[in-house]
């Protein structure tokens, strides 16, 4: 058996400040800094803490043990946990604009000035009126909700939603924007450790040494775990000086990256891991340029799961009282803070490790009113150490209920033969086992099994390339740790490709983990809870059992055990060992509930990064933008791009006139137009071809290399996605364009038709919009432009490369390019590809070799009026709600194969003919204006909606006919060329007579596009 030397702490000859205004500071110990007080307040209270506190070990050390409210009862809750596991000390911090709720008191560093809130209570937390809730506990038993609110139904709205509501949350968010940034970053690392303790200290170490890319992360800011929380030996020396040299050696080694103060939190397919890094959450105001917090996205070949262990509670009655706490809590506050968190403590233990709780009160200055050790005989060199310090062992009994209203007066305690006494408190310590913590393990739903040996889940089958060490694989004891800890840190870095060996783990003091658990006590005295934070107590398990709620999952929703933020972190095994007693069955054959992402809460504002506000999307600037803006051209949004709209020229009086001019420019000589924010997707591989044939609705079989052709995508609904066009550049490599406004779109359809349609395809696709920057260059001096910039070897005129032809070739001297003859303004017309770090030069080089031909730039808005006076359908036309019949494309559609949307297509609704079919408009009086929007009534109708005929969808201003244009939907289009109808629009006034004639308006015989 450990023999544990007990002490006295002794006293420093002039305490700091702080220490005299904090009661329950022990005299000396501690990691803290003594010479530095912190003052900060709780609910509106001043106090003064140390540097190295945490709120809730501050609030410790001043006699504070009421902290907050629990969720549903109200009951009085204090401090039961001294890390990311605590369920009761849920607290605002900061106000304003910085305001945060429910954040973990035994997490928040203390800092100076912090301003925290309890929350959950009204109108005090002393005297809160919602107390009441727990003299009606009965009726909010596990699934009232279920059965209370159903009846009468007019009920719901008038009483019991408001009154949900109003109750509804613990926290308040802040109701200003917040003024802080945040930062995501994206990591590679050859081994990744979880947890900076003695098992990840020595696994980051032995992997480190071998030259591996290491990353550690601890989501405490100091680096130890259990070292810096108990009284241990390593190597000769005290466990806390191990870890700090440890941790020093492990910042001077170049491949190792050290984050403390972040908690991983989720483990993804392939490697993935994501992190916060609470970068300035310590400080009161972030410093300049600094973030908030930032997200890591970390890929690892291999990592090493060290994440500790969480101990359990006992569940008897009145274990929620303030003062009832984790035995290694107790030490924790003792032996890293230097804080009593009571005067007279008892403990409460089913094994060995809670007695070590007795030696390090005593160290502090405290006093042990006993030990109640649930087994029916304690060792008696324990016993000897506790009657030494003048403690009462009871053995063989236990807590069944505790005494006191807003903090912990005495506990009931049963002995051995039943009978029943009063131990006076003020502080009760639990110590029933340590569960490992195997959350991150079970995120790719993978199952923890259980270990007859600890009592206890420990990870199972582990994500490919993880490994678990130390507490977290079941190995509580300091050797093991350290051993196994850096057996699978020189593991991960050999299966990478180094040379490690684990080095042999220092000597380490002795200590003995032999414990019985208790799972419950019997006839508690008043609630027992299961789970602090929901409120969830043995009884809400005992109603779940007879309501037949006894799968672990519905166990789970119906009593909301282990839910939320909490993820079952002290509940969940003591849930299922209730259930597992209730049923008859062994604990593992209960089973146990799916852990999820994230581990502990993450701020939605570490999530979206910069990306709110103006920044919610990056902006994206077309390759051609820094010569844009020195021409002064006007720029517009379209999806994530900015693209130029329109150059305007001194002398011009508005956008329209400059848009004219753009739109003559190209019709007459030629204009160069930046439409790289077309989605561009490379498909590649041996199945390419049938790929294709199944995503596009007309046929690709006999397109031949070096030629392009146009594409129409539906939805599996048969309505059209997009359309675009597909080059073919060798036998198994095509190259799509798609919309930009469904540029991604596109992409992601494709990439579910090859991963789960068809996934037996050897085909790989890749979005390289960003890749390549391309140019329209239009017009009838389009030609001769081009042959100023493309090396010669390529004979572009009209026999050797034609409409629709294809080729990759290569400019300005060696440069690779891609060329398309195809065009959306209805000129003969060319597209030029060229990577996007060449995109401005090639740019530059096309104006200077157009200069001589009279080139121009133009932007979106000529283009869109070009593609109206073609008749080309765009976004406003494929909204979700056409058909390729109603676009008029109905003739291009593949008869002979299947494809995506095909049979969907051939509804009824779909080729009822008297849907809106794509046709063209003019004004019978051309002066008039036309809108888009307006809509088609007959000539004389009343406007109504059984009136209605269809709707204008574009309109233009048309400088090559002289007068305004639309394009729109209308009943039987394609019958009613020279009919009159009404192009009303009341939101604006017009009601203009029009014709319906063929959206084509300029060249119709596509005469100017084959030249």
């Amino acid at each position: 058996m450990t023999t544990i030397t007990l002490r006295r702490a002794e006293t420093d000859a002039a305490p700091a400040a702080a220490d005299r205004a904090a009661p329950f500071r022990t005299a000396a110990g501690g990691l803290v800094d003594r010479r530095r007080p912190l003052d900060f307040t709780f609910d509106g209270r001043a106090y003064t803490g140390l540097q190295g506190d945490t709120l809730a070990s501050a609030l410790l050390a001043n006699g504070v043990r009421l902290v907050g409210r629990s969720f549903k009862y109200h009951r009085p809750r204090g401090i039961l946990s001294a890390g990311s596991e605590e369920p009761n000390a849920l607290v605002e911090l900061r106000s304003g604009a910085r305001r945060e709720p429910n954040t973990r008191a035994t997490v928040a560093e203390l800092y100076q000035g912090l301003d925290a809130q309890s929350q959950n209570r009204w109108p005090s937390l002393a005297l809160d009126a919602l107390s009441v809730n727990a003299l009606l506990s009965p009726v909010f038993a596990a699934g009232f909700y279920y059965k209370t609110f159903m009846w009468p139904a007019s009920f719901w709205e008038k009483l019991y939603e408001p009154m949900i509501r109003r109750a509804a949350g613990l926290g308040r968010a802040a109701a200003e924007p917040d003024p802080d940034h945040y930062d995501k970053v994206h990591a590679h690392c050859d081994v990744l450790v979880i947890g900076g303790g003695p098992a990840g200290l020595a696994a980051a170490l032995a992997a480190g040494r071998s030259g591996a890319r290491v990353i550690l992360v601890d989501e405490d800011f100091s680096l130890g775990g259990r070292l810096i929380a108990e009284r241990r030996e390593v190597g000769g020396r005290s466990g806390a000086d191990w870890a700090a040299t440890a941790e020093a050696e492990l910042r001077g080694l170049p491949e190792v990256t050290v984050l403390t103060r972040t908690t991983l939190f989720g483990v993804y397919d392939h490697g993935a891991y994501g992190a916060v890094e609470r970068v300035s959450d310590h400080l009161a105001v972030p410093a300049a340029h600094a973030p908030r917090q930032r997200l890591w996205r970390i890929t690892a070949r291999r990592a090493v799961l060290a994440a500790g262990a969480i101990e359990r509670p006992h569940v008897f009655g009145g274990n929620d009282r303030p003062g009832v706490m984790l035995a290694g809590a107790v030490r924790t506050y003792l032996n890293r803070y230097g804080v009593l968190p009571g005067r007279r403590v008892a403990i409460f233990t089913s094994g060995d490790d809670g007695w070590r709780t007795l030696a390090d009160v005593v160290a502090a200055g405290g006093e042990v009113a006993a030990v109640i050790d649930t087994r029916p005989s304690v060792p008696p060199a324990l016993r000897r150490e506790a009657e030494a310090a003048g403690a009462r062992v009871i053995a063989g009994g236990y807590v069944a209920g505790t005494r006191g209203h807003l903090a912990l007066k005495a506990v009931d305690v049963v002995d051995a033969y039943g009978s029943r006494e009063t131990v006076a408190c003020d502080c009760l310590a639990m110590a029933n086992g340590w569960n490992p913590v195997v959350h991150l393990d079970s995120h790719l739903s993978r199952r923890p099994v259980w270990s007859e040996e600890i009592h206890a889940f420990v990870p199972g089958a582990l994500p490919c390339g993880m490994e678990a060490a130390g507490a977290a694989a079941g190995r509580f004891g300091l050797a093991d740790c350290l051993e196994t800890g850096a057996k699978a840190g020189a593991g991960a870095a050999s299966e990478c490709g180094f040379t490690a060996a684990p080095e042999p783990a220092p000597a380490t003091d002795p200590e003995s983990h032999a414990h019985s658990p208790l799972w419950r006590v019997p006839k508690p005295r008043g609630k027992a809870f299961v789970d602090f934070q929901n409120d969830v107590a043995a009884s809400d398990v005992e109603l779940a059992h007879r309501e037949g709620f006894r799968a672990v999952e519905h166990l789970k929703r119906y009593t909301t055990l282990g839910m939320a933020t909490d993820q079952g972190k002290t509940s969940n095994l003591a849930g299922l060992s209730i259930m597992a007693e209730l049923t008859g069955r062994a604990i593992p054959s209960v089973g146990t509930t799916v852990f999820r992402p994230p581990f502990t809460p993450v701020a939605i504002g570490a999530f979206a990064g910069h990306h709110r506000g103006k920044e919610f999307r990056a902006t994206r600037h077309v390759p051609s933008h820094a010569w844009c803006e020195e021409q002064g051209a006007v720029f517009v949004e379209t999806g994530l791009w900015l693209r130029p709209a329109y150059f305007p020229r001194a002398g011009e009086r508005d956008w329209l006139e400059t848009v004219n001019r753009e739109v003559n420019t190209v019709r007459a000589n030629v204009g160069i137009c930046d439409v790289t924010t077309l989605g561009k997707i490379d498909i590649q591989g041996r199945d390419a071809l049938a790929f294709i044939e199944r995503v596009c609705a007309n046929p690709f079989g006999t397109l031949p290399v070096g030629k392009a052709r146009y594409a129409v995508l539906l939805r599996e609904d048969g309505l059209v996605m997009d359309d675009g066009t597909i080059a073919r550049l060798a036998d198994t490599h095509y190259v799509m364009t798609a919309s930009t406004a469904n540029a991604a779109k596109v992409m992601q359809h494709l990439e579910f038709c090859r991963q789960w349609l068809w996934p037996e395809h050897d085909v790989q696709i890749v979005s390289v919009s960003e890749q390549w920057a391309q140019y329209a260059v239009a017009g009838p001096r389009a030609r001769d432009t081009l042959r100023g910039v493309i090396d010669p070897g390529l004979d572009i005129g009209n026999a050797a490369f034609p409409f629709l032809a294809c080729a990759e070739v290569t400019v300005g001297g060696g440069i690779p390019a891609r060329l398309f003859r195809i065009s959306f303004s209805g000129e003969l017309a060319y597209e030029l590809a060229v990577p996007a770090a060449y995109g401005d030069a090639a740019w530059r080089a096309l104006m200077a070799a157009g200069a001589a031909h009279g080139i121009t730039p133009y932007g979106s808005e000529a283009l869109s009026v070009m593609r109206i006076e073609k008749g080309h359908a765009a976004g406003a036309e494929i909204n979700g709600q056409t058909t390729a019949r109603d676009l008029g494309l109905g003739g291009m559609l593949a008869k002979k194969k299947d494809y995506v949307g095909r049979l969907m297509k051939e509804r009824p609704a779909m080729t009822d003919p008297e849907r809106p079919i794509l046709a063209g408009f003019r004004p019978v009086d051309r002066s008039a204006r036309l809108r888009a929007g307006a809509h088609f009534l007959a000539v004389g109708a009343s406007p109504s909606l059984a009136a209605d005929e269809g709707y204008m969808t574009s309109v233009a201003f048309s400088p090559s006919l002289g007068h305004w244009i639309g394009i729109g939907l209308i009943r039987r289009g394609t019958e009613r060329h020279g009919e009159r109808v009404r192009a009303y629009d009341p939101v604006r006034g017009g009601d203009v007579e029009v014709e319906i004639c063929s959206p084509v308006f300029v060249d119709p015989k596509e005469e100017k596009l084959r030249v």
